[in-house]
């Protein structure tokens, strides 16, 4: 279950456990990066001391009493420190970027490695451009905080450790004048960050709608252009797009509203350095050498909290999208599988329906006690009228969704007992609506089987009866299907889709509506097909065309998600029942006003 929205930070850190080790040394080489460049200050006010001082300077009080010598020394520890903070920057960048590079991808994966095991309920009811938006954007959004982010804050952290240790070891007076805005300054910066969390979180919401209104047009482009809607889109667009615009607005306005209210308050910080200080210094309680440094750090250890606002509005992105992409990972898993192996071969697969009842709301069943048993290497027809639950079946039976009374077995083993993988690739599915990948023909027939060699393909599809049109293409097998196929037609679509099954091999055929959407010609080629695909198999035909499966061992009638009536095609037209009805609609020996 997801956590509690203010734990976005916490949840991270447990996230991120395996790269422990890298985080804290790019931690390191942060703080030790940051360390150095405060050094250069702290050469001037020696160089300053120096020439005040001269042989009464801090290098004469530690030996060196030489001016030649201790100028020397001034300018090798300069070069000293700034070659160790070019490449204590060189090593946090280098692992920054590379730990950001490693995190995106991992959190990217594991967010679509769950998503594959997600529940297709889970699908059904969230929008694919949310989901999008998550594995692109948000995920980018993370890398782009580890990269930059992360550092910024450590070395600011640093700052003012080290620098408020300075101002303490050297005059506690002026370190608390010039620390006085910080409270102010660190407050402002919470306040900001109170106010912009819920605003980023509606950027991130307003991004999952823009997505998911794109993903949802270009996937519908054909219906689009089909009623002419164009410009419906475009202002639909529009208004997605300007919500989205709004959002980022009212968080820009909070954001940008902080660097020049902080630059005031830091000012307070730097008049009293220089006021207080100066007076010390004439009073001749403070080195002249001294005050310069606090002159510089004081600036160095205030100027860089001006910069919270950016950081904390990279944070607040990053911390939003890290809940979103958690929230993702903490997603119940609905269909679990279970322990026992289910090894299928065909000739085998007996399945039973006992007392199976299932709705997708509690309020709305779908199937009501349906019993029935399917002997392997039979054929049997479900019909029945749309919405009498026949297709619900095949989603039962691929376990997409668990029955909420009864149970289903295959060969004597509950589908919840089953091995999930076992029992899906022991199942083929021969659907209406085919989808093909964008690839080529080939990879689309061997999808799910990865291993097939090609002379394997082209024997599936010479027994799909798609060889002859495969061939005639002038790139064959290695032919662009385009997206979703849309280089084909319907009846070559549906002949891949017989092809890819016929490659899988399965003791279990489910041909879902097969050849309702084909031509008289093509269905009759896609019959023969599906004839000796189902030789030797359990297959289950869905069919809203009764002649379809007229030759079936048995034929199910379904009404409401009852099982009404049952036997082959002869018998049920003999019982002058509701198949017999439909019949007679289909055949026009009634019209269907009269059934």
């Amino acid at each position: 279950m997801s956590q509690p929205a203010a734990q976005p930070l916490k949840r991270l850190l447990r996230y991120t456990q395996p790269w422990r080790g890298r985080i804290q040394l790019a931690a390191l080489c942060s703080v030790l990066n940051k360390i150095f460049d405060l050094a250069p200050p702290l050469l001037i006010g020696a160089a300053v001391d120096i020439v005040v001082q001269r042989e009464s300077s801090w290098f004469a009080s530690m030996g060196v009493v030489d001016l030649q010598h201790q100028l020397a020394l001034v300018t090798f520890l300069t070069i000293l420190i700034w070659g160790l903070e070019s490449a204590f920057e060189y090593a946090f960048k280098v692992l920054w970027r590379n730990l950001s590079q490693d995190i995106q991808h991992a959190a990217r994966l594991d967010a679509w490695s769950h998503l594959q095991k997600l529940d297709l309920a889970y699908f059904e009811r969230t929008h694919s451009g949310r989901t999008m938006a998550v594995l692109n954007d948000d995920v980018n959004q993370l890398e782009r905080f580890l990269d930059g982010g992360a550092n910024e804050l450590i070395q600011v952290t640093t700052t003012v450790v080290v620098v408020g240790a300075v101002f303490f070891a050297a005059s506690p007076t002026i370190a608390l004048s010039a620390m006085l805005p910080m409270p102010f300054v660190i407050w402002g910066a919470f306040r900001f960050q109170s106010r912009l969390a819920p605003l980023y979180a509606e950027v991130r919401e307003r991004v999952a709608r823009l997505s998911s209104h794109l993903a949802n047009s270009l996937g519908g482009i054909a219906t689009v252009k089909s009623y002419v809607a164009e410009d419906y889109e475009i202002r639909e667009l529009d208004r997605e797009s300007d919500e989205y615009k709004r959002a980022n607005a009212a968080a820009i306005r909070t954001s940008a509203a902080f660097v020049p209210v902080i630059r005031m308050v830091i000012l307070v910080g730097f008049c009293g350095t220089l006021y207080i200080g100066g007076k010390f210094t004439l009073d001749g309680h403070l080195d002249v050498g001294v005050y310069s440094v606090l002159v510089f750090l004081t600036q160095r250890l205030l100027w860089p909290l001006t910069r919270l606002a950016e950081m904390f509005d990279q944070y607040q992105r990053a911390m939003a999208s890290t809940q979103r992409i958690l929230d993702l990972l903490d997603t119940p898993i609905g269909i679990v599988s279970g322990p026992k192996p289910l090894q299928v071969q065909p000739g085998n697969g007996t399945v039973t329906f006992e007392n199976v009842s299932f709705g997708y709301r509690d309020d709305l069943p779908v199937l009501r006690d349906l019993s029935f048993a399917i002997a392997a290497r039979h054929t049997v027809g479900v019909v029945g009228a749309t919405g009498s639950g026949k297709s619900t079946l095949v989603k039962l039976l691929l376990r997409f969704y668990d029955t909420t009374a009864g149970r289903i077995t295959v060969e004597g083993v509950a589908l919840r007992d089953a091995d999930l993988t076992h029992l899906r690739r022991s199942i083929g599915l021969v659907s209406q609506d085919v989808f093909l990948f964008d690839g080529t023909i080939g990879e689309n027939i061997a999808y799910g089987c990865f291993d097939k060699t090609p002379a394997d393909i082209e024997k599936a599809a010479r027994l799909a009866e798609a060889h002859d049109f495969i061939s005639s293409l002038p790139e064959g097998y290695d032919t662009l299907v385009g997206e979703r196929g849309q280089r084909l037609s319907g009846g070559q679509r549906q002949r891949l889709s017989i092809a890819r099954a016929i490659l899988k091999d399965p003791a279990i055929l489910i041909l879902d509506e097969a050849t309702s959407a084909v031509d008289n010609e093509t269905e009759a080629a896609i019959q023969r097909s599906l004839e000796r695909v189902a030789h030797q198999r359990t297959t289950i035909v869905i069919a809203h065309r009764l002649s379809t499966v007229r030759h079936a061992d048995n034929i199910l009638v379904l009404d409401q998600g009852r099982l009404v009536e049952q036997g082959t095609h002869d018998a049920l037209l003999a019982r002058n029942g509701n198949y017999a009805k439909l019949w007679q609609v289909q055949t026009g020996e009634q019209h269907a006003d009269a059934s």
